[in-house]
């Protein structure tokens, strides 16, 4: 398909799909449209040709800070209990999508990381921060659960229970030193090297093997509701199919050959 969204911005080079919300002037604030867009962008480039990995980054002086105050959150009032479901649901939905993406998602967080903003970065795989990036989950600051969107699913794998039901119940921020010590970030970085070094790191996986990265991921979404047995089963499965696969031939015969390999 041709991925061409209106609401955000979409660049495709060298294996690499560059997503960049768009709204500099409202902190990338999201309306229902860019909700809507995002998750079928996601949707589509699990199985896009030549996509092999994704970067997700924000234009000005922010990743994301949220839904936006006027285009959702004023007009929420009007909605009744269905339609209310419908929006939830639409976002948790975007999250499931960026999950089920068999393609690597890295952030790329240029700045403030705020309330649904900061829970897509805690569902991409990767995180690189800027040193200006300050990140909280603000739901309880507006009588919401701090559980929304995954963030309870996603946190606590990330930073461990105690810090994940601290950051969910206060909505505080935290600067990106803290966010990198806690393990929630991978990497910060001074903010005009963010979207190259979160590329280049793109890039280095676009050239790895995808269907082992593609299994990887999913092994991690899905083990953590596995006991120790189950787990190993599906490792084992899924190992053996790999070792079939022509990408484990072709690392035996690049190493051999004392080349790097050419993944598919």
């Amino acid at each position: 398909m041709t991925i061409a969204p209106r609401s955000f911005l979409y660049q495709f080079d060298a294996g690499v799909a560059t997503i960049t919300l768009n709204r500099p002037d409202r902190l990338n604030a999201l309306t229902f449209q860019v909700y809507e867009e995002l998750r079928d962008v996601f949707r589509a480039l699990d199985s896009e040709a030549g996509v092999r990995a994704i970067v997700i980054t924000g234009s000005g002086r922010a990743f994301c800070s949220g839904g936006d105050v006027e285009d959702i959150i004023g007009q929420l009032f009007s909605r009744d209990a269905k339609g209310l479901l419908d929006f939830t649901w639409l976002t948790c939905d975007l999250i499931l999508a960026m999950r089920l993406c068999r393609r690597p998602i890295i952030g790329a967080l240029n700045g403030t990381v705020a309330g649904a903003g900061a829970v897509i970065a805690a569902a991409c795989d990767v995180r690189i921060a800027a040193e200006t990036a300050k990140i909280a989950f603000l739901f309880t600051r507006v009588g919401l659960s701090g559980a929304d969107m995954g963030a309870a699913w996603l946190l606590p794998r990330l930073v461990g229970l105690g810090r994940a039901t601290e950051l969910l119940m206060t909505g505080d921020f935290i600067d990106a030193q803290r966010a990198l010590e806690i393990g929630l970030y991978n990497r910060v970085v001074p903010v005009d090297r963010v979207l190259a070094e979160a590329r280049d790191f793109a890039a280095r996986l676009a050239r790895g093997p995808s269907k082992a990265l593609a299994v990887t991921k999913d092994a991690l979404n899905r083990e953590a509701a596995m006991d120790l047995e189950q787990a190993l089963e599906l490792e084992a499965k899924v190992q053996a199919e790999l070792m079939e696969h022509p990408n484990f031939r072709e690392s035996y015969e690049a190493f051999k050959a004392k080349r790097e390999p050419r993944f598919e």
